[in-house]
């Protein structure tokens, strides 16, 4: 954001609402010479775009998926990159060079107070938003194991705007100065993050509802991503009744309908007798969408006139979505059941010997290591949850022995750790504490719980 700001990123330059970061390292790079400068801006003025909001986009895009300092290579294999960035590999190098030669790392240190105060504006309401949306979902953690939810706060970036986008396992949201602090906005995203997923999971059931998505074609202010993509089109229309019922306000519903999310009314009809049962929104959800009634829903919204115009919104918003992966087959979908199961908690008990079988079945079903990592960890878990801590620890070595994702490997490290501080062997346990630490793609609460438990062995 500094290099393209120098380089003649000027978007709502002079509008009160900015930060007043901005203005200073524009002010502080003008004075210096930077050789790279001059190649940077005649790549930015190469890859100009029709608006402010679509240019901001691709670097956004760019920084998401480039490495960082001090090489800002790509992450990903080229048949990974996202499309809009698919041409700006020549980026890297000069990013690279602007670096150093601006000593970005020294403004970066000076600036971080400035950061860290207007971040400071977020962490309170963003923490209760995930809560209540937590709360309300039955959400046991914060997502799905391996994915990963973050908020960028940009202060370097034109005012009042949101842009969000979803690669791979990781779904971000990237937000602009603001007089106020967006955090229905970024409510709205992490109901997305959870709820998407319950979308694709359930294709079969909801491909089966798509002659609905004719009385959308009739709104005229719904964006087209919605009328081509069905299963959008339905958790938007969830998270709506959703956000109803968490803010107390019914004439929601109403609003998003004629907007053209066509199925607001009945989630939020459904939504009651969700709430007054005891599963998660991930086990009830399959319940809740076989039940749309066609004839029901067809006789309600064929009278419905639709806004002619889209709904003015506080915030530009760019969402920039990869692909809907494929539903899952074979030993990941019997793991991710597996892992649905168990962290359910279901009253059925026998969910335990269940969840315990299907990691068996998917050790037969593939030779992957990762998956056999997976499998270990599930059943070191069950056999923790037990009380047979020698089990536990046979399965959480054995974790560790195949090629298991950064989250997996963090969290059997911690459940030895727990082990060892059981058994009395402090120096062990610290060791495995200290280890979960250092493992690079650890989940926010593998990272929280390891450096617990690394104070706790140091204590004694």
């Amino acid at each position: 954001m500094a290099a393209i700001n120098a380089a003649g990123y000027s978007a709502d330059l002079s509008s009160p609402t900015n930060h007043p970061l901005r203005a200073l390292i524009r002010a502080e790079l003008a004075k210096r010479n930077i050789p790279s400068l001059a190649p940077i801006k005649d790549f930015f003025d190469r890859h100009r775009k029709k608006n402010d909001t679509l240019e901001l986009s691709q670097y956004i895009s760019f920084a998401l998926s480039c490495s960082g300092p001090p090489t800002f290579a790509f992450k990903q294999r080229d048949v990974e990159i996202p499309p809009d960035v698919s041409g700006m590999q020549e980026l890297s190098g000069l990013l690279a060079a602007f670096y150093q030669e601006a000593n970005i790392e020294n403004l970066w240190k000076r600036y971080q107070p400035v950061i860290d105060r207007y971040l400071a504006r977020y962490h309170e309401p963003v923490t209760e938003a995930v809560l209540a949306v937590n709360g309300y979902l039955r959400q046991i953690t914060s997502g799905f194991k391996g994915r990963r939810f973050q908020i960028f706060i940009e202060l370097q970036a034109g005012p009042n705007q949101i842009q969000t986008r979803s690669y791979g396992n990781e779904y971000t949201i990237v937000v602009t100065p603001s007089p106020d602090p967006r955090i229905f906005d970024l409510r709205h995203a992490y109901l997305h993050y959870l709820l998407d997923a319950l979308a694709t999971r359930n294709l079969e059931v909801l491909n089966r509802k798509k002659g609905l998505v004719d009385h959308a074609m009739r709104a005229q202010g719904l964006n087209d991503n919605y009328k081509e993509d069905f299963l959008l089109l339905v958790t938007e229309s969830l998270i709506k009744a959703v956000e109803a019922r968490l803010d107390r306000k019914p004439a929601m519903v109403q609003d998003a309908l004629r907007e053209g999310y066509i199925l607001a009314p009945y989630f939020a009809e459904a939504l009651p007798a969700y709430e007054k049962q005891e599963q998660s929104m991930m086990l009830y959800y399959t319940e809740m969408v076989q039940a749309i009634d066609l004839v029901k829903e067809d006789k309600r919204l064929t009278g419905v006139e639709f806004n002619k115009q889209p709904t003015e919104r506080a915030a530009r918003t760019v969402t920039v979505l990869a692909p809907a992966p494929a539903p899952l087959t074979g030993a990941a979908k019997t793991l991710a059941d597996a892992d649905e199961l168990f962290g359910s908690r279901t009253q059925d008990p026998g969910y335990v010997e269940k969840a315990k079988n299907l990691y068996l079945a998917a050790l037969e079903q593939t030779d992957k290591k990762t998956m056999h990592a997976a499998a270990y960890y599930g059943l070191g878990r069950i056999a923790a949850l037990q009380k047979d801590p020698e089990s536990a620890e046979r399965m959480f070595q054995k974790t560790l022995e195949l090629e298991p994702e950064p989250p997996v490997k963090a969290w059997a490290l911690v459940y030895l750790g727990r082990l060892s501080q059981a058994a009395g062997e402090r120096e062990q346990a610290l060791k495995y504490f200290e280890d979960a630490v250092k493992v690079d793609g650890a989940s926010k609460m593998a990272l929280e719980q390891a450096q617990q438990g690394v104070q706790q062995s140091a204590k004694k």
